[in-house]
Formats: C-alpha cells, structure tokens, sequence
C-alpha cells in the first residue's frame, strides 16, 4: 500500500533514491540541485517558496516523488498564470498559496512526476498527482501546477485539470561536425548576420573563454554572480539566487559551465549554463559592457559549439525569445497542467484556455513558415525529430 508523505526540505529525502527516481538525467530535479537552493537561502517563504515535497512510500521505501512548492506568489515559475490570481481575489477568494510541481526559477522541460521508468510508472505518476490534488484539499488550497512537464507524464493528470502549452526555442544536434558545418545548413541571410555578429565581438578586443564552474575560483564566482545580479537589478527585476547558490552550483562537477568575456583579469560578461549527459540548458547572462553581438557570442554561438563539441543532443537556450529563431533555434511545444479546485471557476479558466491555444497554435504555423534553414524540407526534419524528442 502506497503512503504519501510531504516533506519541509529536500534534505528529508534520500539523494540516492530521489535520483533514481528521475527518468533521466535532467539536472534540475536532481536531489544536489534542489538542495543547493534549499541550502543557500533561494528558497524562502518571505519570497514566496515554501518547500512541501511529495514521497510515496511503500513499506518504507521512497517509490516515487515530486518536487513540490507551496507559493505565496507566481514569481519565478514563468507560467504566468497572475491574471487567474486577480480574478480569483477579486471575486473574494484567496488564490495564494498555491501548490506548485516544478523546478524553481528554471524553465526547462523535463521530468516533474518521478517514479523510475518501468511497466508501474503510470500508475505512480497517477498516484502523485492524486496525492498533491488531496493534499490541495485538506490544506483548503485553490489550486495546484505542474510546470515544464515531460510528453510521457500528461497522461498521468485527468480531465478535470486544465491544459496549457508554450513554446520555447531549442537547437538540435544533428551530427555536426563543427560550427561552421552548422552554419552551411542556414540560409544565406541567417548565416551573413551570424558570421557579422561574431566578427563585431572578434573586434571588440575581449577575450573569450569556456569553463566548466569547478574549475572557477571563489573570486570569478563573485565576479559571474555580481554581474548576474547587476543585470537583473538594471532591468527592475528581482535577483533570486545567491551568491551562496552559484557557489554551490560550482561544487556539482561540472553540472556548471560558463561562456566568460575578459578585459584583461576582469570578467566583464558572461552567460551561465547548466549541463546534463546529453543536454546543455542556457540559463543567465550579466555584462558590464555594451558590445554587439556579445549577448548572442556568449549565449547562443558558444553554446552550439560547446554542444557540438561535446556531441550533446540539445540545446535549449531558455524560455521565450523569437530572435533565437533566426540562429537556429526552432519552436517547440511545452506543456504545465492546473487543477483549480473550484469548478465554477475552473470552467471560466477553462474557456480563456481554449482561446488561448488557438492564439498559440497558429503562432507555432507562422513560426514554421520562418525556419532559418536553407532547404525548408531539412528543416521540417529538424523540427520534427526534435518534437520526437521532447516527446
């Protein structure tokens, strides 16, 4: 018989059995991820994230998990779901908190729902989701998320949670040998722009390099944190993850790798990833300077040879942004499911969703109708293996 427990930190979990649990590799359900933001002060009710973990166990053993989140807010999900907050408080009901089955501040598919991967699988997936619709119940919550799913794990969630999907932008190794036989696969104007942005940035004079974060010292740590933190403070946002964290991140091997931009000792810019066994995940960037094409040099350019290099299978960038497109970066689906516990107001969200897949449907075919690539047929062929990924 299976039994539900809710956990108040990571640390109560076992690291060996949670990870084991992961249908593969994705780092930002690992049990050192979560913990390193638990343990370095990311994770803080004052910034709405209470940690409410859900274990099933039978006779004792961890049999399957979700990382779940008890929010005073909709900060750092980025399935905006705000407007549904407004109107549920305006009607005199209490949106927050909610509970939320993601990875913090991290918009990247992958598996939310672990429970191995064998014939049981779907019935564990099945039974986490009904653990976290009680638990919504018991506590009197309004609703529950799911964020970032995998394809494999919708099936898992029933009718009466809502549907939503987004599109990001990914690039997709198919046997590259290097940079340049990437760039033969775009279309002229795509592959002129790209060779003038990576010339502007030659010119700039900075030195440019690749590091894996165990190999940074305390002092660039500082230095890539400082300038995270002064990007997101310039644009008015509020910068989550600490010191402490990046830091931490650092000690995982090299789960961190950083594109870095120097001024002689100085690292005046630089773009943060974080890397699985097959799967490079584009994640912050911060500069000091204002050169063009370093954003892109750092972000995108040197993450496609890294992952050439490396012969990696992915690389998702991260959320949003149609200029990815012209790069080389294709549009591909990503899924969250809501359980709203009242029903009167689940359907209201219910008839905004339908509208709002039409909208995101018929952006996907404009999309398509853009792809970078010179023969469009080899890049219907990119697009669709890579939706055969995902899924």
């Amino acid at each position: 018989m299976l039994t539900a427990r809710f956990h108040a930190a990571i640390a109560e979990l076992p690291a060996a059995e949670w990870d084991a649990l992961r249908a593969d590799a994705n780092p930002f359900v690992s049990h050192a991820f979560l913990a390193a933001l638990e343990q370095s002060s990311c994770i803080l009710p004052d910034w709405g994230w209470q940690a409410h973990h859900l274990g099933l166990y039978e006779d004792g053993r961890l049999v399957a998990a979700a990382p779940l989140y008890l929010k005073g807010n909709s900060h750092g999900e980025f399935v905006f779901d705000w407007s549904w907050a407004s109107a549920w408080e305006r009607a005199g009901g209490e949106y927050y908190p909610k509970l939320l089955n993601a990875a913090p501040y991290s918009p990247v598919p992958g598996p939310r729902l672990l429970a191995g991967s064998h014939e049981e699988t779907p019935q564990l997936q099945r039974a986490l989701v009904e653990a976290m619709r009680s638990e919504a119940d018991r506590l009197g919550l309004s609703s529950v998320h799911a964020n970032f799913l995998q394809e494999s794990e919708l099936a898992a969630f029933g009718t009466d949670w809502l549907t939503r999907s987004d599109v990001q932008f990914h690039w997709h190794n198919h046997g590259y040998r290097h940079f340049p036989a990437f760039l033969a696969t775009l279309n002229h104007k795509k592959r002129k722009n790209i060779l003038r942005e990576r010339s502007q940035v030659k010119a700039s004079g900075v030195t440019i390099e690749w590091r894996s974060g165990d190999t940074l010292s305390h002092d660039e740590w500082w230095q890539v944190h400082a300038l995270y933190e002064a990007t997101f403070d310039m644009k008015g946002n509020h910068a989550a993850l600490t010191a402490a964290f990046f830091h931490q991140l650092g000690e995982l091997g090299q789960t961190a790798q950083l594109a870095l931009a120097r001024r002689h000792e100085t690292i005046v810019a630089m773009a943060l990833f974080v890397q699985s066994d097959d799967v490079l995940y584009g994640r912050y960037w911060g500069a000091s300077v204002d050169i063009p094409g370093l954003h892109f040099e750092l972000c995108y350019y040197r993450g496609i040879e890294h992952a050439i290099a490396r012969q990696l299978t992915r690389f998702e960038p991260g959320a949003q942004g149609e200029h990815k497109l012209a790069r080389g970066f294709l549009p591909v689906r990503t899924y969250s499911r809501h359980y709203l516990a009242n029903p009167d107001f689940r359907a209201a969200v219910a008839a905004a969703l339908a509208s709002e897949a039409q909208a995101v449907d018929a952006y996907v075919v404009d999309l398509q109708s853009h792809s970078p690539y010179a023969n469009h047929g080899s890049a219907e062929h990119h697009r669709a293996d890579h939706s055969r990924t995902e899924r």
